[in-house]
């Protein structure tokens, strides 16, 4: 039986387009969800800039009975598990419902169903519910409401690490699909663009204050400050390669290799772990750096955060030997769904041989790394591997391939 964990198929709620093929091809046209936030006031806000989702309505996806008792990002996430399904051409009730699984990731969980239920408090009659039960209820919802919805009794979860969040959770996924399971939902949808989410994320003090949108998010370069906040992510259909060919799926790639490392204090005198992350998760897949045709960089946009990534791209690629990008400066960081975002990109760019712009930014003089700006570059792609950090340390990252000879 094969080891090797394939996805079949992509649900895309990005900023810049609802549905993996209308994300590809605002992508590549360079068309930016980023403007001014729209679902609250923000204009007393230092941060007014966000990657809103337009265009969704959860009465259009899903059923009314669903729409009192879910927030905002528990709607995506279930449109974008059911774009995920048909994508892969999945009808759960025609699989065993053991055999599929569920396991996300959050970082923004909980703010606005806790907003909601503060404001119930408020109200005559309200009623209370703490912003632990808050997170504790969307952790419940993200996976749980998935795998009630779709008849999905296997293993379930929700992994916490913050940005890195998305690509650990499809790494937890695979560990279940070499563990017998053969299908899991996997990746990761965030929504925070209310005012208790806002606040949170202004305390990181990493957010651009930028009034225009297209100077306002800048990953590597001179005038980076901070990163603009979006909504959205991506699911997936990771499953064993041999139930896929069993049932002739179209197989986008493989999850090929992945590694997880946490930055040391930084009174230690030892090295951030990025490098680290990038080094094992190659290792894991038995790839060398020149099999590797782009990288997904992280794009933190602050400058110590950008030299560490640059600095570690290039020590192990070398200077300016492997094309980087990061789409996402065209929806904003989108917290745990980003990384699950890129990794779709990433497929999508092996399926394509293209490689998606960095809109935006002038590379630094001080980064000596190869990316592509302005423009998407066509080149064959084979290989791919995606970064992700977390606030606080989490290093994340994970090799995509194209599957079979």
């Amino acid at each position: 039986m094969s080891t090797a964990t394939v996805v079949t198929g992509l649900g895309v709620a990005a900023p810049n387009g609802l549905g993996a093929r209308a994300y590809w091809s605002a992508t590549l046209a360079r068309v930016s969800g980023i403007g001014p936030v729209t679902r609250f006031d923000a204009s007393s806000y230092p941060v007014r800039l966000a990657g809103e989702i337009k265009g969704f309505s959860a009465a259009d996806h899903l059923p009314n009975r669903l729409l009192p008792q879910t927030d905002r990002m528990t709607q995506l996430a279930l449109a974008s598990a059911d774009w995920a399904l048909a994508d892969a051409g999945i009808v759960p009730g025609t699989l065993p419902e053991y055999d599929m699984g569920v396991i996300t990731a959050s970082h923004s969980g909980g703010f606005e169903f806790g907003q909601n239920e503060l404001r119930a408090l408020w109200s005559k009659g309200g009623r209370y519910v703490s912003a632990y039960q808050s997170f504790a209820w969307f952790y419940a919802v993200n996976s749980g409401q998935i795998s009630i919805r779709n008849g999905m009794r296997g293993p379930s979860g929700v992994v916490v690490s913050d940005q890195a969040g998305g690509l650990d959770a499809m790494a937890q996924a695979r560990r279940q699909i070499r563990r017998g399971t053969p299908l899991v939902v996997s990746g990761a949808v965030d929504a925070s663009v209310c005012p208790w989410g806002w606040v949170a994320q202004l305390a990181s003090r990493r957010l651009s204050g930028g009034e225009e949108p297209t100077r306002a998010y800048l990953p590597f370069d001179d005038d980076a400050a901070g990163h603009v906040p979006g909504e959205g992510g991506a699911l997936l259909v990771l499953e064993n390669a041999d139930h896929a060919r069993s049932r002739g799926a179209r197989i986008y790639g493989e999850i090929a290799g992945y590694a997880a490392t946490f930055d040391p204090p930084p009174s230690s005198g030892r090295p951030p772990g990025t490098r680290r992350a990038i080094e094992s998760a190659l290792a894991d897949a038995g790839a060398t750096p020149g099999e590797v045709d782009v990288v997904f960089a992280d794009a933190a946009a602050i400058p110590d955060l950008d030299r560490i990534e640059a600095e570690a791209v290039s020590e192990v690629f070398g200077p300016r030997a492997v094309p980087v990008t990061a789409p996402k400066t065209m929806t904003g960081r989108l917290y745990s769904g980003a990384a699950p975002l890129d990794v779709a990109a990433a497929f999508l760019s092996v399926r394509d041989g293209v490689i998606p712009p960095t809109v935006n930014t002038s590379l630094s003089d001080r980064y000596d790394i190869d990316l592509v700006r302005d423009v998407p570059r066509e080149a064959p792609v084979r290989t791919a591997l995606v970064l992700a950090r977390g606030y606080g340390g989490f290093n994340s990252a994970l090799v995509v391939r194209a599957f079979g000879p």
